[in-house]
This record gives C-alpha cells, sequence and structure tokens, in this order.
C-alpha cells in the first residue's frame, strides 16, 4: 500500500475535480455524457486505488453523510428558486403541483409496496418509498431552467418551457415534502400512539411554519439586498455569498422554529426572485448559490463512487436490483405521467417530464436521518437500493437527457404540430420586441451547435 498524505492527496484531487467543471463540459459537448457520470466515475477509480484512503461507508459515518448532503441540498434548493422566472399562481404552476399532489404519493406508495414485496417490513419499506421520493435538485441541472432570466417584461412566465419549469420547481418543493413520510416511517418503525401527533406536528405544523418562515424571511432578505442603497455596490462588487448566508439564516431559523427548514429556503428563494426581478444582483445571488452547490456536489459524488467501491452495494439481493430498476424506469414514469393527464402539456413534453425524475442527495439525506432516529430492520439492503437508484438514476437520465430535450427544444422552435387531443403548443404572450419566441429559437440552435443542452452541461 502506497503511503501518502491523505489531505494533501484530497485537495489535490479536489482542486482538479474542481478545474475539470469548467473545461470538460466542453469536451463532452454532443457526448452522451454527463458532469455526474463524470465525476462518479473519478470517485470510483480514485478509491479504488491502492493508497489507503479511509472508507467512505454512508452507514457507519452516517452523521458526516447527513451533515453533507443537507448542507449541498439547501444551497441547492437556494439556487433553484432564484432561477425560476415565473411568478406563483395556481394555474402557471399546474404542472407542480400535479406532480407534487398526484405524482409524488403514488411513487411513495408504488415503491413502498415494490419493498413490501421485496421482503421489508411495511416501516422500512415506507421509509423506501419516502427517501426515494425526492427528485435532485443538483444532479439534475441537465434537466432544469439555466437561470434568472433579466430582461423578459411582464411575459416572463412564458420564458421557461414546461418541462424544465415542473421539474425544477418539482425537485425545489418536493425535497421538503418527503419529510413527512419520512417521519411516518420513522412513527411506524417506533411503534405506539403517533397518528395525530404526525398529522398536526410533522404535517399541518412544520409545513406551515416553513411555508410563513420562508415567505417572511426572504421578503427581509430581499428588502436588505435590493432596497438599501448599498444593493446596486454588492451588485457591482459580485458580493454573492448573502446568497449563501441567506441559505443557512432561512434554514436555520426555521428548524429553531420546527418548521421544515428545506421547504423555507425555497419559498424564501422564490420570493427573493419575485422582488426586483430585473435588478443586476439576482443574478450573481444565483450565480454565487450555484457555485458553491457545484462544489458540494463534487464532493459528494466523489464519496459516493467510493463508498460503491468499499462495498455499499454489497446487501444487494435480486429483489432489490430489481425494485432499484423498477423505481427508475417504470413507477417514476407511470406516476408522472398519470400526475399530468389532462394538463395542457403537449405529449411528448409530458412524457419527458414523467421520465426525467432524476434521484440524488436527497436520498441519502433521508436515509441518514432516518437512521439516527430510529432502528429500521433491513438498513443495509435498503441503502444498497438506494445508492444503486441514484447510479442508475445519474446513467440513464445523464444518457438520455441531452438528446431528449434538445429535439424538444427544436420542436419548440419550430411551433410543432398540435396532439391529437388539442393539447397544442401553449400560446405564448409575446412581447412586443418579441423576445420570448426569440429565446425559444436562440436556446435551440445553441443547444444544436455548442451541446450547451447536452450533458456535457452540469
Amino acid at each position: 500500500m502506497i503511503a501518502v498524505d491523505q489531505y494533501d492527496l484530497t485537495l489535490a484531487v479536489l482542486g482538479l475535480a474542481l478545474l475539470g467543471a469548467a473545461v470538460v463540459p466542453r469536451l463532452l459537448a454532443e457526448r452522451p455524457l454527463s458532469l455526474p457520470i463524470v465525476y462518479l466515475g473519478l470517485g470510483f477509480a480514485f478509491f479504488a486505488l491502492p493508497i489507503g484512503l479511509p472508507d467512505p461507508d454512508p452507514i457507519a459515518n452516517g452523521a458526516a453523510a447527513e451533515r453533507l448532503t443537507e448542507i449541498t441540498v439547501i444551497v441547492s434548493l437556494m439556487g433553484v428558486g432564484l432561477k425560476l422566472d415565473r411568478p406563483v399562481g395556481w394555474r402557471s404552476w399546474q404542472p407542480t403541483w400535479r406532480l407534487l399532489a398526484i405524482t409524488m404519493p403514488l411513487s411513495i406508495a408504488a415503491v413502498a409496496l415494490l419493498g413490501w414485496w421485496a421482503g421489508l417490513l411495511p416501516a422500512t419499506a415506507l421509509l423506501v418509498g419516502a427517501v426515494l421520493a425526492p427528485t435532485d435538485p443538483v444532479l439534475a441541472s441537465d434537466v432544469q431552467v439555466d437561470g434568472p432570466d433579466l430582461d423578459t417584461g411582464e411575459t416572463l412566465e412564458e420564458a421557461d418551457d414546461e418541462v424544465r419549469f415542473a421539474l425544477t420547481s418539482e425537485a425545489g418543493l418536493n425535497d421538503a415534502l418527503a419529510f413527512p413520510f419520512t417521519y411516518l416511517a420513522i412513527a411506524l418503525a417506533a411503534g405506539g400512539s403517533w397518528f395525530v401527533g404526525w398529522v398536526v406536528h410533522d404535517v399541518v405544523v412544520k409545513i406551515a411554519v416553513g411555508l410563513l418562515a420562508g415567505w417572511l424571511l426572504g421578503r427581509v432578505v430581499a428588502w436588505l439586498a435590493f432596497r438599501l442603497r448599498s444593493a446596486t455596490a454588492l451588485a457591482r462588487t459580485s458580493e454573492g455569498f448573502v446568497a449563501v448566508g441567506a441559505t443557512l439564516a432561512v434554514y436555520g431559523t426555521t428548524e429553531l422554529a420546527h418548521g421544515y427548514g428545506f421547504l423555507a429556503v425555497f419559498v424564501a428563494a422564490v420570493t427573493i426572485r419575485n422582488q426586483e426581478r430585473d435588478h443586476e444582483y439576482q443574478q450573481v445571488l444565483h450565480d454565487f448559490a450555484e457555485t458553491v452547490e457545484r462544489l458540494a456536489s463534487v464532493v459528494f459524488l466523489i464519496l459516493l463512487g467510493g463508498a460503491i467501491v468499499e462495498g455499499a452495494l454489497g446487501a444487494l439481493t435480486w429483489a432489490g436490483v430489481a425494485v432499484a430498476v423498477a423505481i427508475v424506469l417504470l413507477v417514476r414514469p407511470v406516476a408522472g405521467w398519470i400526475g399530468l393527464l389532462g394538463s395542457p402539456i403537449r405529449r411528448p413534453e409530458r412524457a419527458a417530464i414523467a421520465f426525467f425524475g432524476v434521484r440524488g442527495m436527497g436520498t441519502i439525506y433521508y436515509l441518514a436521518y432516518a437512521a439516527t432516529k430510529e432502528q429500521f430492520e433491513g438498513a443495509a439492503e435498503i441503502w444498497s437500493v438506494g445508492i444503486l437508484v441514484i447510479v442508475l438514476s445519474i446513467v440513464v437520465h445523464g444518457i438520455a437527457a441531452g438528446t431528449a430535450l434538445r429535439h424538444l427544444d427544436a420542436a419548440r422552435a419550430l411551433g410543432g404540430p398540435p396532439e391529437e387531443d388539442g393539447s397544442g403548443p401553449r400560446p405564448t404572450t409575446i412581447p412586443q420586441d418579441g423576445r420570448a419566441s426569440r429565446q425559444t429559437a436562440e436556446r435551440s440552435a445553441t443547444a444544436q451547435k455548442s451541446g450547451k443542452r447536452s450533458m456535457g452541461s452540469w
């Protein structure tokens, strides 16, 4: 075994990995690969070397796994919320509400039934369903909107196509809304009288506190960032660390108030985005949050690859493999399609939204969190199934997303024929300068020429 300084080696590898984040996308343009796939492979290779690295076992290091994924998810939720140009509304966010109210519960129930079929106890099976419910706001950035658009006037709600908007907003909200189901699994495992307490405390109170705290604190942060005289100076100096400060303050305050911090952070980000929509500091905040998110996700992916090398999939059974494959290729696509039935979204876009339910860090976070609260029988197996689902999602969705979205962009730029059921492209309110239609055409052209929407992008 080669004797090396682990600290220096870790710094060198992380430095190369972060440099690669700026260079590799161009090398991967038009190729069916993504940065998450590359970094997962890098972690696999790194920990396979005989250099004596510590075992990144998420079960043995549950507290560290929980904290790393927690920080990454909350920062990414801030970035996701700052991306969304479409104002919140019942009709404008209809795909999101459908995915949350129909697709997510259906997915949890289907996965729980699969887990029960595979021999897991009811509480453990429900936990599997809960931890695999949230789609990922970090690893799914290839199928999400790019970032805040600061010059589209009153037609911002039309600027983002339905596929990217639905997947982005879903990822922002279901990371928080998986919490009640995780608590339900913990309550079932603990036994005793739990139902009323779960409904009142874990569902009603915590969601209400999260929504209220996110809205109030988002308004406060927006006032500090945009209404004070220092706002323009902050934008000019690119001091985007305010985004991270706001993230931590909102999350910590909400958790202290016994609300869902994940929900509060996303709501705060959306609230901030809806204040002073064209202010240049919006872009600064988003870019800084995205940079921190990438740093944390690089660490996560390398450690995930290392965990696989060290045996994180060792507890898999054939039934577990079947469950993992079904979750990625069957459960999410079917549940997503059912959730969007009757919506005005065209069938090709509906299929893309249903299929691209990327799983990632949220699964690891909820597993680690649940493991610190209660003992679950078969914990090693559900860890293996969860990690396999993440790997399958990274590979399958990573290979397919670029091609699928380029085709959808091209069809949208050409106007696309109406579907047989009458659900053709949504009528778009075009500003006087025709900016919305130009954005769609330019997005398609850029994707085809430079591979912007290929899986070489993060």
